[in-house]
């Protein structure tokens, strides 16, 4: 058996986890995700970053990033020296979400490792 064959279930599996967290903090699954990656990968905090990061259009990340921005989960900052590179700085009030959303990737990696192991 091969990861890729279980691909679809685990990322059902990973969606039905993170509902939760959406639903409480009412996010969309991609703001979610959003979140998660500027939290995860500190260095890679811009919008075209997480555009090669997630694999998602342009358009969406710009939409939830905007979304996020208008709800104060995120702030962009300009770069002074060069107006065109924004950065995206999570703030204060997404530390609550962000460790939920952890806490929930923990137990679907431990139950995903578990399934793998098994079937072996």
């Amino acid at each position: 058996m091969h990861f890729w064959d279980e691909h679809k279930t685990i990322t059902r599996y990973y969606e039905m986890k993170v509902s939760g967290v959406c639903e409480k903090y009412q996010l969309r699954q991609l703001e979610h995700d959003i979140l998660m990656v500027i939290h995860n990968n500190p260095a890679y905090n811009t919008a075209a970053d997480i555009v090669r990061i997630r694999k998602s259009t342009k358009s969406h990340v710009s939409t939830s990033l905007k979304v996020s921005e208008g709800r104060g989960f995120i702030e962009k900052r300009i770069d002074k020296d060069n107006k065109k590179h924004v950065t995206i700085h999570l703030l204060q009030l997404t530390n609550e979400g962000i460790e939920d959303g952890i806490w929930r990737k923990r137990s679907l990696r431990k139950i995903c490792l578990k399934v793998l192991v098994k079937k072996k």
